[in-house]
């Protein structure tokens, strides 16, 4: 116990302390630097990173495309370990410096909409699906909407970074944070057990908010923490996690603005449908939906 940590009478940032995104993170915000964004054709402008609250939206749109809807979109890499999220003309469109953020040209005013959860909301009402219109269905959706965003800061900022990417491994945080993540997928799969989707007998945005999160992390595609976390124990969750990527918008969806893992899974900037089919056309397993490693 002599060794414990104790905290200084005033903190001060010590940059050298924070493992892998220490170069990154910092306690102020604001631009770092100048730097115009890019903008392509399309009303819909995404700047964005292939990160599961970045793969909300990207799979949004592609389900969006797949309803029919005129939501043709380009997506704009923001790579957040280089810094990109600080320059200048992202700041001016999120001061929060955090993705994903989007503008609609389509709108007299341009303004821009940050928070995924936000974004979402946003799409839905503007085309008129995956969100009911009102009643108990709405409110069911909403509840879940809002359960992803108080409970994945646990699952990433909390479990993800102390068992992945923390400097060095801690007992007592990884436990903590572990019992909590297995308490989120307990509360998944007792929901799933009776319902086709997250809020009940059809796909919302809520489906799309959590599976980036949750459902990637069951099918081994997030901390390789699939056996440490003992996934396979959740039927109802797998299950729903596997269905949902089938749908061709998850497969889409999930690779735009990303540039790690398989060739077939990287596309850092999205303007067309056919960028997507390009890079698809690339995976030797094409038929097997479920090749997420």
């Amino acid at each position: 116990m002599n060794n414990q940590y104790q905290p200084p009478k005033v903190w001060t940032h010590d940059a050298e302390s924070g493992g892998k995104w220490a170069s990154i993170n910092r306690p102020v915000s604001g631009a770092t630097h100048k730097k115009a964004l890019p903008v392509g054709n399309h009303a819909l402008q995404l700047y964005s990173m292939g990160t599961p609250n970045g793969q909300k939206i990207t799979i949004m749109l592609e389900e969006l495309l797949m309803l029919g809807k005129d939501a043709q979109y380009d997506a704009h890499m923001i790579r957040i370990g280089e810094g990109d999220q600080f320059s200048s003309g992202f700041v001016d469109i999120n001061p929060n410096s955090k993705i994903p953020a989007l503008i609609d040209m389509a709108n007299e005013d341009n303004a821009p909409i940050f928070e995924s959860a936000s974004i979402l909301f946003y799409l839905a009402e503007k085309f008129g699906v995956l969100l009911p219109k009102a009643g108990n269905k709405r409110t069911q959706v909403m509840n879940w909407l809002f359960w992803l965003h108080g409970s994945a800061p646990y699952l990433g900022g909390g479990f993800g970074h102390f068992y992945s990417y923390a400097p060095e491994k801690f007992e007592y945080p990884i436990n903590r944070f572990t019992m909590e993540t297995k308490r989120q997928l307990s509360v998944l799969n007792n929901q799933l057990e009776n319902n086709e989707f997250i809020a009940g007998d059809e796909l919302s945005i809520a489906d799309i908010a959590i599976w980036p999160w949750y459902g990637n992390l069951v099918l081994g595609n997030l901390y390789d923490a699939k056996e440490f976390l003992n996934v396979d124990e959740y039927q109802h969750l797998n299950r729903w996690a596997k269905s949902m990527l089938a749908r061709p918008s998850f497969q889409r969806g999930r690779i735009v603005n990303k540039n790690w893992g398989h060739e077939w899974e990287q596309l850092e900037n999205r303007h067309s449908a056919e960028d997507i089919d390009k890079v698809l056309a690339l995976n030797p397993n094409e038929n097997d939906n479920l090749e997420v490693k």
